[in-house]
């Protein structure tokens, strides 16, 4: 039984990747903030502020998953909390390599998170891993970010990196947020909505993750995002067919957005049009492709 070691394991998808790998049969624990070795998935502490990583949370692990990192549309971006979304990623995985590089351990595989901000706002192009990174602030946190999780590959480990789309899931994120306004009958779209959402069921997140512990052969850089974009616009009238609910969806304007959020609206108004063409080319299959399908799944099951 494979023993995996996850940082930023009480966060959305770090939670369901943890059940995920519990059902395969899977041993989790988390690096956490805080120790709890009675937890469902025991935690073991680390402390980036003292350069501080619980020994004991490394033995026996077969692979690392690095989730951990603040959330960049939780707090209106200052220089201060620019500052901490990026070290939150960053100083983790230097952490992390320094532990790596100077003891005795059993890690074969890491598999870290990106974002698909690496791209920019690309209008109506279709990005690829190929497609080179974007000039602002996202893109720049992102090429940080994925440099010093493509180090790991200097300690001979296997390294995979996953840039995340809107993840789907009723329990956080984007879509929780969206949702209850649609009780009420009513959605929004913002700005013109045309701008590109590339998004991906929580599950299928997972799913890639996992495939990434598990497959040898998967190294590098992959877009973890489903087959086909869609607008913001459809997005939001598509969410009220899953509901099976007549909504009157409206324009949040562009301006109010940007007075509202500052420079952090652009995590919203932003089009970035994603293809996951290595997970393709791999012949992995996706189990929920379908928007609608999988906002259906989602709200059945109350994932």
């Amino acid at each position: 039984m494979k023993t995996i070691l996850i940082t930023g394991g009480t966060g959305l998808i770090g939670q369901r990747l943890s059940q995920k790998l519990k059902e395969k049969g899977y041993q989790v624990r988390h690096l956490s903030r805080r120790a709890n070795p009675n937890a469902t998935f025991p935690a073991y502490q680390w402390d980036l502020s003292k350069n501080h990583v619980d020994p004991k949370a490394f033995e026996g692990v077969d692979s690392i998953v690095h989730l951990a990192g603040a959330g960049v549309v939780d707090k209106r971006w200052t220089t201060a909390r620019k500052k901490e979304i990026e070290a939150s990623r960053v100083n983790g995985i230097k952490l992390l390599y320094q532990y790596l590089s100077q003891k005795e351990h059993t890690v074969k595989s890491f598999v870290g998170a990106s974002a698909i901000g690496f791209y920019g706002d690309t209008a109506d192009r279709i990005n690829t891993t190929e497609t080179e990174a974007g000039k602002d602030f996202l893109s720049e946190i992102c090429v940080r970010w994925e440099k010093a999780s493509l180090a790991m590959e200097q300690l001979d480990l296997r390294t995979s990196l996953i840039r995340i789309g809107i993840v789907l899931s009723t329990k956080g994120g984007a879509l929780e947020k969206m949702l209850p306004s649609y009780k009420v009958r009513i959605g929004a779209y913002f700005g013109d909505g045309e701008q590109y959402y590339s998004w991906i069921h929580i599950n299928d997140l997972c799913k890639i993750f996992v495939e990434a512990i598990e497959n040898e052969n998967m190294q590098g850089i992959y877009n973890g995002v489903a087959p086909e974009a869609v607008s913001n616009k459809h997005l939001a009238k598509t969410i009220a067919k899953a509901m099976d609910k007549k909504a009157l969806v409206m324009p949040v304007p562009a301006f109010a957005l940007r007075l509202a959020m500052g420079e952090m609206a652009v995590a919203i108004l932003d089009s970035t049009r994603v293809q996951p063409n290595r997970l393709l080319e791999n012949k992995f299959v996706f189990d929920h492709p379908d928007l609608e399908q999988a906002l259906r799944d989602l709200l059945e099951k109350g994932l």
